[in-house]
């Protein structure tokens, strides 16, 4: 199967300001993000993962390589609207992406500028708000709501455009453990249930221990790129980028250091809870 995105070997560097030096920000990267995948994307603050993520809608363009959506090369301007259509884009703040002072009438926003038909924008607006749980919301101002509920509906609006693939920018690095919760639900469900790629920039390594695949940026290259659980078992690499890993990883590796025999893919709780459990057990047998 083709790769919904695919970038080759990408580089991006901002303009440099006079008296200042160019710098490189994505170096020689390639990926390919595939349908139906959910993918976690980790890297420390100023590593490149966000210029990434801009690259795979054309916000942003390379310096040198190619990104393809769907095929097409974003730097073709006249397929933007293509691009952004088979792309959709999620920030971190949700109230840069509020723009009316309805939900309903938020959602519809994007759909109403492209001359979607009124009937259409209201099947769309009712269809988008039913799979993020926000219906029954679709008359109140956006600004009285949670951060997790104005997260949803920011949500709603890409979801309205049809996109084959979302990405979200750290989605829930402003919202409370149960915004977490609930912005994380409905992108579980609009990946499972409606086979919608995702890719997912986060700091939160639980977010990423329940992805499909998980890439890791540091310096603007590719570092790692696997499973959650083959990523996360280099846990001395992780560490010298600066990055953590899963709490109960943590505890086993620290485990392993103090030479209990322990797996070293553990990424869940329960898991970890049974390896210890076990280990206790053949502790016990043992003498």
């Amino acid at each position: 199967m083709n790769p919904i995105i695919s970038a080759k070997n990408v580089t991006f560097a901002y303009p440099a300001y006079e008296g200042e030096t160019t710098q490189t920000v994505l170096d020689d990267v390639s990926v390919d993000i595939h349908p139906g995948e959910f993918v976690a994307v980790l890297g420390h603050n100023g590593s490149g993962k966000s210029t990434l993520a801009k690259h795979f809608n054309a916000i942003l363009l390379p310096s040198g390589g190619t990104v393809w959506v769907a095929g097409i090369d974003t730097r073709v301007e006249d397929r933007i609207y293509d691009i952004r259509q088979t792309v959709g884009m999620v920030f971190q703040n949700p109230d840069n992406q509020l723009v009316a002072t309805i939900v309903e009438e938020d959602v519809a926003f994007a759909l109403e500028n492209l001359g979607v038909p009124p009937a259409e924008i209201r099947t769309r607006v009712d269809d988008a708000l039913r799979s993020v749980g926000m219906y029954e919301y679709r008359e109140h101002s956006p600004h009285q709501l949670s951060g997790g509920q104005k997260q949803r509906v920011a949500i709603a609006g890409v979801i309205a455009m049809r996109p084959r693939c979302i990405v979200l920018d750290e989605p829930t690095a402003m919202l409370d453990p149960m915004g977490r919760v609930e912005v994380l639900s409905t992108i579980r469900d609009l990946n499972r249930e409606h086979g919608i790629t995702v890719v997912l920039i986060t700091h939160y390594m639980d977010e990423a221990a329940r992805c499909d695949r998980v890439v890791v940026v540091d310096s603007g290259k590719l570092l790692l790129d696997g499973t959650p659980r083959e990523v996360f078992s280099h846990v001395t690499v992780l560490k010298e980028v600066g990055l953590d890993v899963p709490q109960v990883t943590e505890l086993a590796y620290e485990l392993r250091k103090a030479g209990c025999r322990i797996p070293d893919d553990i990424i869940f709780e329960e898991e970890c809870v049974d390896a210890v459990a076990a280990l206790l057990e053949g502790s016990h047998v043992d003498h």
